[in-house]
């Protein structure tokens, strides 16, 4: 029995993620990716014109997602000093809060309109702001969209200051309650292990080497560990973080985006002090109850990631094999011959949703199509690993062990812009497209993959 067969087997007894279909070689279709299909992204969406792999027009694949998709500063050592911590938050006079209410003036943009016509509805349309955002979102509608697609904002516009006001209080009182008597009166494990991971958080943006900015995020992960004791705190979580709290300091500091992946010298840091400095605690504690609740959204919908032995991250694994295996036999049966398991480069990729591969930037854009898919950050954060695996494809099958592995620790991404972002997920919708409801059709000899 060949290698690759053994390789097959296995994968057909670890899961049932794929059924028995017809079988579809890459080869049958000249699949050629340029900047066609990203022009593509600026036309308007239109149905998808199949229901399954058979009724599609394979030699053009769309990039557009389905219409329809189911939504589904102080020191803690200090807050005892302070009055309930800080004080409640009042939406009716809250810049946060008036931004989220009063879109910013869409100008002559046509895009920029889209977006101000939706949000500024009575009512949010919400397919209509998925299928704007899964093609990137300007900087000054994300915030109110990403609150709006994580279900942290109702779409009822009479109701989001009511409810924004009592979130943030709610979180504001759990940090006064949490932190009153001191660093002495905490978790010193979960605590010891959070200071330690904050500083490492997105070591390439000075933005979260900011100590103002470091005290924040060590809260939002201490309260969310707190009264998530199931799964508790793991490595990995504060990254996820990041991308939230970024894109609400950015609401009120667009200048901030020249620093998000800025060499860390002196003068930037002074600058970019400065700038973080012109932020009142008040707008400051808004974000920090925002991310917080927005992180445990994000969470609640990919929990078994971060539960014991996280069974989440294993099944995401196992499913990459096999799709990598599907499309591209000569790469999977490569890995497989070399001794590479995937746990041992994937884990990372669906336990960080890549942000260690890319900078901050590449991961805010990816997130925007996140948001508008369903089950963006676990069926969908598949395909796009499996994209990215394959862009690598010629240069790791020249590769052995231990170079594969050099390779896969540290991509070369560091140039990467948004046009090679959205390159990569309308690849992996593309997979998506053929494979996801298509069954498998592992044999012997039917799936020559990838030439």
């Amino acid at each position: 029995m060949s290698s690759n067969t053994r390789n097959t087997a296995t994968l057909r007894s670890q899961s049932g993620f794929w059924r028995r279909a017809p079988a579809f070689t890459p080869t049958e279709v000249d699949f050629a990716f340029s900047n066609d299909m990203l022009d593509a992204f600026d036309e308007p969406a239109t149905p998808l014109p199949f229901k399954d792999q058979t009724d599609m027009d394979v030699s053009n694949p769309t990039t557009e997602p389905p219409q329809s998709i189911s939504p589904n500063t102080a020191d803690p050592k200090d807050l005892s000093t302070q009055p309930e911590h800080r004080e409640s938050i009042d939406p009716g006079d809250s810049a946060e809060v008036n931004s989220i209410g009063s879109p910013a003036s869409p100008g002559k943009d046509p895009l920029m309109q889209k977006y101000h016509a939706v949000l500024s509805a009575a009512n949010i349309d919400l397919e209509q702001l998925q299928k704007l955002s899964w093609k990137g979102i300007p900087a000054e509608c994300r915030g109110t969209s990403w609150r709006l697609l994580m279900g942290y904002l109702p779409l009822n516009a009479s109701r989001r200051e009511l409810t924004v006001q009592r979130k943030r209080k709610e979180y504001d009182d759990w940090v006064g309650q949490t932190f009153s008597r001191g660093e002495d009166s905490l978790d010193r494990t979960l605590w010891h292990q959070i200071r330690i991971d904050v500083p490492r958080t997105t070591p390439g943006s000075p933005i979260f080497q900011s100590q103002r900015i470091q005290r924040s995020l060590e809260r939002v992960l201490y309260c969310w560990a707190a009264r998530h004791p199931a799964s508790g705190y793991v490595q990995g979580i504060n990254d996820l973080l990041t991308p939230f709290y970024y894109v609400f300091i950015e609401q009120h500091l667009p200048q901030i985006s020249q620093y998000a992946s800025a060499t860390n010298t002196d003068s930037n840091a002074s600058a970019l002090e400065a700038l973080l400095g012109s932020l009142d605690d008040k707008t400051v504690s808004a974000i920090e109850a925002d991310s917080f609740w927005c992180l445990t959204k994000l969470l609640d919908g990919i929990q078994d990631n971060y539960t014991h032995a996280q069974p989440g991250i294993q099944r995401q694994i196992v499913k990459l094999k096999e799709l990598v295996a599907r499309i591209d036999g000569p790469l999977a049966a490569h890995l497989d011959s070399e001794g590479v398991e995937f746990i041992q480069f994937a884990f990372r990729w669906c336990n960080c949703l890549l942000m260690r591969e890319m900078n901050l930037a590449s991961t805010i854009r990816m997130w925007d199509t996140y948001l508008a898919e369903p089950n963006g950050f676990s069926d969908f954060h598949t395909y796009v690993c499996a994209a990215f695996l394959l862009k690598w494809s010629a240069e790791l099958r020249k590769l052995d062990f231990q170079k594969i592995m050099m390779f896969l620790q540290s991509p070369p991404t560091e140039s990467w812009g948004v046009k090679d972002v959205e390159l990569l997920l309308s690849e992996a919708y593309m997979y998506k497209c053929l494979y996801h409801n298509s069954p498998s059709h592992y044999s012997t000899g039917n799936s020559s993959g990838r030439r």
